[in-house]
């Protein structure tokens, strides 16, 4: 019987492609309760897909290639991709790890132990950019900008790498910022922050400023970064200052129109006087923001000795425009 209505169940939603458990339970004649024990097995063995949250909740059939990848029995495995990799399916489906690599493999039609030997060689590459868990992109902002007011500039991950695309911190950051989760922001804080108090302590910062927000959300990144980052350090008071039209950085595709909105809508409320600041950013794109608060931060003369610049994200290209986020 139990076989019977698990398959009942596929059968009907391959039909009518997405349903809800009052239409299933409607179909099938039996209780709500009889239906959830069918269900969770389902989700389990990875024939049918669950989308939305109570009291909004719907049942798919998963795209076949999802199924096959679940349920892959041929053992390759890596380390590195279990460790690193993550992609975010079209229906808002995180798939960590080897289990994300199947799906991205099997969806562009790729041989899978090839593809993961090609992804550990390009992981390796970059990883050597990476020094203590942190990316120096200085050399790279000196050469974009004629005047630099950082003395160094780092970031936590590239957002993305060659044919691979986004990296892990990029999905994670992307989604984080899209759906305003604030699950998934606690989750990057607790990804990132013994690298954070690592970069605090060498560089003895006594103080830190979060970038303010261009677009006003219900929930704000940078402010629930803060939040679940905890950093027991004095915070200056950066305000972004609102103007008719509002105009985000990401829609700006020149480093000049970056560099000159930064400089009209960031202002530092501050009169405080410390050694070393640490300005902290969700992304660097042209490096504008970061740079231009650093010159303000000079000119008030809050900054006694030197000012650090830290992103989650970054671009490995120079300081290409990072237009997604």
């Amino acid at each position: 019987m139990t076989t019977d209505t698990a398959q009942k169940i596929q059968e009907y939603l391959i039909i009518h492609k997405q349903v809800t458990p009052k239409q299933l339970s409607e179909y099938l004649c039996i209780s709500r309760q009889a239906l959830f024990k069918h269900l969770p097995k389902l989700l389990e063995e990875g024939k049918i897909g669950k989308i939305g949250k109570p009291p909004v909740v719907y049942y798919f059939i998963k795209d076949q290639t999802v199924s096959e990848i679940t349920n892959f029995k041929k053992q390759v495995e890596s380390q590195i991709v279990e460790k690193n990799y993550l992609i975010v399916t079209p229906t808002g489906e995180k798939l960590p790890g080897m289990k994300g690599f199947k799906y991205w493999c099997e969806k562009n039609k790729l041989p899978l132990t090839k593809t993961i030997a090609e992804y550990e060689k390009t992981f390796q590459k970059y990883a050597k950019y990476k020094k203590v868990g942190l990316i120096d992109g200085t050399y790279k902002l000196k050469h974009s900008f004629d005047k630099v007011y950082v003395d160094k500039i780092f970031y936590l991950d590239f957002y993305s790498v060659e044919r691979f695309g986004k990296t892990k911190l990029g999905w994670m950051f992307l989604y984080a910022k899209q759906s305003q989760n604030k699950i998934l922001i606690k989750e990057i804080c607790e990804s990132i922050q013994s690298k954070i108090n690592g970069l605090l302590i060498k560089y003895n910062i006594d103080i830190v400023c979060f970038v303010p927000p261009t677009v006003k959300r219900e929930i704000q990144l940078m402010a629930e970064i803060e939040k679940n980052l905890n950093i027991h350090l004095p915070i200056i008071n950066l305000q972004k200052i609102k103007t008719d039209l509002i105009v985000p950085q990401k829609t700006l595709s020149k480093i000049e129109d970056r560099i000159e909105n930064a400089r009209q809508t960031i202002m530092v409320n501050d009169a405080r006087s410390y050694n070393n600041i640490l300005i902290i950013d969700d992304a660097i794109g042209s490096g504008a923001t970061i740079n231009e608060t650093a010159k303000k931060i000079r000119e008030k003369k809050i900054a006694k000795n030197k000012i650090y610049g830290l992103a989650i994200t970054g671009s490995f290209k120079g300081f290409e425009i990072i237009s997604e986020v």
